[in-house]
């Protein structure tokens, strides 16, 4: 491993053997030395959680697409922290995905892939995470193409501390992609649902599920973006303070 180029961090919430991951790792080899750790299974919808309660552990596999990684029992966030202080040397840039299906509006407070950026972010790294906003008749490569462009212009210009990127791509092929959209996180909500069934022997269980009552793709959303084909960027912060609302709780009685 050259030590003089970047060192990159791939990682994802689909699991390590992913075909999106694979595709986002060749195409950011062009750029820097890529280390891939990843969850041993798909982890999607795991949010920020980290494991505290269980022994974590890396094995080097082999990838049905070429090459090797690391695989880990621990989730997405997992993978960046053991990544960082326990296998690289050190890491200039974390990129989470190519997560299969979209991360816009609300999605992203669930989402694996954007919660391993925001590791990323936490521990002090540039970071990105991006998704291919469909889950069928995936072609990762131009949002990998996409992906190592702007890896580059990251790697030269940095980002603010405690930011990130998320990036949606839209399923379409490259030469019918309109543009690349700076924009704002958008709201996506669904509607709740709980599912009662009984085992085979008669114990109820439940399935968590849920469809989407409100998509509001509004001027400047990444929502907006994804549905006029072009690819969205949005700045993401770690600080969900809402500073408006702190000045008008200094006027409550408490």
């Amino acid at each position: 491993m050259d030590e003089n180029r970047p060192q990159i961090l791939v990682t994802n919430d689909d699991g390590i053997f992913a075909e999106g991951l694979s595709v986002l790792r060749d195409a950011l080899a062009e750029i820097g030395e890529v280390t891939m750790v990843a969850p041993e299974r798909p982890r999607s919808a795991s949010g920020h959680a980290i494991t505290l309660h269980k022994p974590l552990r890396l094995e080097k596999v082999s990838i049905p697409w070429g090459g090797e990684g690391y695989a880990t029992n621990g989730t997405p966030s997992d993978c960046v922290v053991l990544a960082n202080f326990a296998l690289m040397s050190h890491c200039d840039l974390v990129v989470a995905g190519i997560n299969l299906g979209p991360n816009l509006g609300e999605d992203l407070t669930y989402s694996g892939t954007v919660s391993a950026a925001m590791e990323g972010a936490i521990c002090g790294i540039p970071a990105i995470a991006v998704s291919v906003a469909d889950f069928e008749y995936l072609d990762y490569r131009p949002a990998a193409r996409f992906t190592a462009r702007l890896a580059r212009q990251v790697l030269q210009r940095g980002l603010p501390p405690d930011v990130l990127l998320n990036v949606n791509v839209p399923n379409l092929p490259e030469e019918e992609l309109t543009g690349v959209a700076i924009t704002r996180q958008g709201k996506r909500r669904y509607e709740g649902r709980v599912e009662r069934r009984l085992d085979p022997r008669g114990r109820a269980y439940f399935w968590l599920g849920g469809e989407i009552i409100e998509d509001i793709a509004g001027a400047g959303s990444d929502g907006e973006a994804v549905r006029a084909g072009k690819i969205s960027v949005t700045p993401l912060h770690l600080d969900l303070t809402s500073y408006p609302v702190s000045e008008a709780l200094h006027g409550w009685d408490l």
